[in-house]
């Protein structure tokens, strides 16, 4: 700064200096903390989803064990051993199935699934399955419900209100546990209370994170893990219905939340959690089962039998694709030697009879990977270890479900003949190069395999209709390249990329790219054929394409400058807390946020909030 006299003169200059030095070393330290923070946040993953895996194989022996000498036994005192067993069995399973919870909303596979239905019915089924526990206890135990009817995911509000009862039932050790609902302005809030150990100011909002226990120093596992309440967070962020909770520490709590609700002519005519259409599956039905442990495999073929059903026994992959008899039902672990795994044999044998046959995957394995793979073929899921009655409860639902209708041989704008249409396939995996050739050909479609791409481009024609399904990790050179090669050489080829290693940064680079979709191996016939469908319709020129975009821009103009912010970090892959630590706000504002956003675009899952985004760009 120049130093003045009075009379204007400049006589020198104060300079002034600040060390940063301690400020930049915090800054260092602070990243350092974060790397390693992060690290261990995989390493924990990492961790849980295989110990998850191996401690569900002999879970599920002990679990399938029991539901058959339950099945077998008369005694009075054998039977109360085996009940007990069962708690024991039920607790262990309980804890990975917190975990596999969490995973699973981490994976972001659990979609809603909104539909009008009566609160009466899920209050009854919730009497139903609580009401022993609750009075074995001493509680009184009461329920006061309503004939209003309220839209929301049936399942996964059941999910939240289980959570909530749990709770209840574990803090209380004397008293009362109500389930009560109250009308307020359009809404039904939907209530829990309890007379426990209420929860002290300070914790209300650190007991919705992960691992959190009030009162619980010993971790005493008959508590819990400390996820049921982080859980239903998430949950009602996924409905969109909030969780409100009022306590006063020595006298109780009350948790609440807010469902919209919706007049009785929408409303469908019960609960979707009932067994009434269960009830009237039972039958002869022929199922496969895909196990490889020896003894698994024989407990659930000896539980089938019980059930009236005629179980056939594979102990591979290979050996169950071989089968020369279509199943009625397909179960199958996801985890087996020699080959493919649960998902793509399920995959397989619907090709190989061109059937949509209803399957149920086993697994202990908790990986997103795992959880995206199951979900993406429709596959219903039940984590190791399986209780029998819900096996069996699955197979009736199945069995009671339409019949599969087998897959039409004609593919869009054909009568049933050859397509001009031609799909160029790139992939440096034989054996899926003339999967997806026998597939796309069965449905009318002309297809051009490659290798590599390089022998692509040397074989590549211009003009024509065609799509071109490529893998993104290729030898020389990759499908980012290629895309950006056609897209230099001005070729308006619509592209799907597939890939085994996906996350949600490589699918916005894919489709910043220039490809119309992004799926992930191991994929389904019906979601290569509807990608492809979908990515012709979108091609240049197409009538439809304009709409579309116009369509995705009016979704994403309803956003506020704070949701716009999040979205574009949730695109480049960053999780919830690493957005909340960037913003300086807390995760559970991140996750409302990400919550608000999937509503107000109608998105149903982070690949369709991709596809918006980059269609409206």
């Amino acid at each position: 700064m120049p130093y003045r006299t009075h009379d204007g003169l400049v006589e020198g200059v104060v300079i002034t200096f600040t060390n940063i030095t301690e400020k930049k070393r915090a800054a260092e330290a602070l990243d350092a903390a974060k790397q390693v923070a992060d690290q261990a946040n995989v390493a924990k993953s990492r961790f849980l989803a295989a110990a998850s895996h191996d401690l569900r194989q002999p879970l599920q022996t002990i679990r399938l064990l029991q539901g058959l000498l339950v099945e077998k036994s008369n005694g009075l005192e054998t039977q109360t051993l085996l009940k007990r067993l069962d708690a024991t069995v039920g607790v262990m399973s309980g804890m990975l199935n917190t975990l596999l919870d969490i995973n699973q909303l981490e994976a972001g596979v659990i979609h809603a699934d909104i539909e009008s239905f009566a609160l009466a019915d899920l209050f009854e089924h919730l009497n139903a399955d609580f009401g022993y526990h609750m009075r074995a206890q001493g509680l009184d135990w009461r329920v006061v419900s309503s004939a209003c009817i309220v839209r929301s995911d049936p399942r996964l509000l059941e999910q939240i209100l289980r959570n909530l009862l749990s709770n209840a039932a574990k803090f209380t050790t004397s008293g009362k546990v109500l389930l009560g609902c109250r009308r307020r302005a359009g809404t039904m809030r939907i209530e829990v209370w309890d007379t426990g150990l209420g929860i002290p100011e300070e914790d209300r909002l650190a007991i919705f994170e992960e691992f959190h226990q009030i009162n619980n120093p010993a971790r005493e596992r008959s508590r819990g893990l400390g996820l049921g309440l982080a859980i239903v967070q998430r949950l009602s962020n996924l409905l969109g219905h909030p969780i409100d909770l009022k306590s006063r520490p020595g006298h109780g709590s009350m948790f609440s939340i807010c469902v919209p609700m919706e007049l009785p002519i929408y409303a469908s005519s019960s609960y979707p959690g009932g067994n009434s259409a269960v009830e009237h599956a039972k039958g002869s039905a022929s199922i496969l089962i895909v196990e490889d442990d020896p003894t698994i495999r024989e407990l659930l073929e000896m539980l089938l039998r019980v059930g009236g059903h005629r179980p056939i026994g594979a102990a591979d992959g290979v050996a169950a694709i071989a089968s020369t008899d279509s199943p009625d039902i397909i179960v199958a672990d996801f985890n087996l030697p020699n080959g493919p795994n649960g998902v793509e044999v399920v995959a397989k044998i619907r090709d190989k009879f061109q059937r949509a046959i209803p399957a149920i995957v086993l697994t202990g394995d908790i990986s997103t990977q795992t959880l995206r793979a199951i979900a993406a073929l429709g596959c219903t899921h039940l984590d190791k270890p399986v209780e029998s009655a819900e096996l069996l409860r699955a197979v009736a639902r199945l069995l009671a479900q339409p019949a599969a209708i087998a897959t039409q041989d004609i593919a869009p704008g054909t009568s049933g003949g050859q397509s001009s249409v031609t799909i160029f396939v790139v992939d440096d995996d034989a054996g899926i190069r003339e999967m997806v050739r026998e597939i796309l050909e069965a449905h009318g479609w002309l297809v051009e395999t490659f290798a590599s791409c390089e022998a692509f481009l040397a074989a590549l024609r211009p003009g024509g209709e065609g799509c071109l399904v490529i893998d993104a990790v290729l030898p020389g050179m990759d499908g980012f390249e290629l895309l950006a090669r056609l897209k230099a050489d001005k070729m308006t080829l619509p592209a799907i990329m597939i890939t085994g290693h996906g996350d949600v940064s490589m699918a916005v680079r894919a489709m910043q790219a220039g490809a119309s979709d992004f799926i992930e191996k191991p994929f389904g016939h019906e979601e290569l054929l509807a990608s492809i469908t979908h990515a012709l319709e979108q091609a240049p020129g197409s009538a439809r394409s304009e709409d579309r975009r116009m369509a995705a821009a009016s979704h994403l103009n309803g956003l506020t400058a704070r949701q716009r912010q999040i979205l574009a970090l949730v695109l480049a892959g960053h999780p919830s807390k690493n957005i909340a630590a960037d913003l300086g706000i807390s995760q559970r504002t991140v996750e409302n946020h990400r919550a608000a956003i999937m509503q107000r675009t109608g998105s149903r899952s982070i690949p369709a909030l991709i596809r918006l985004a980059v269609a409206a760009s």
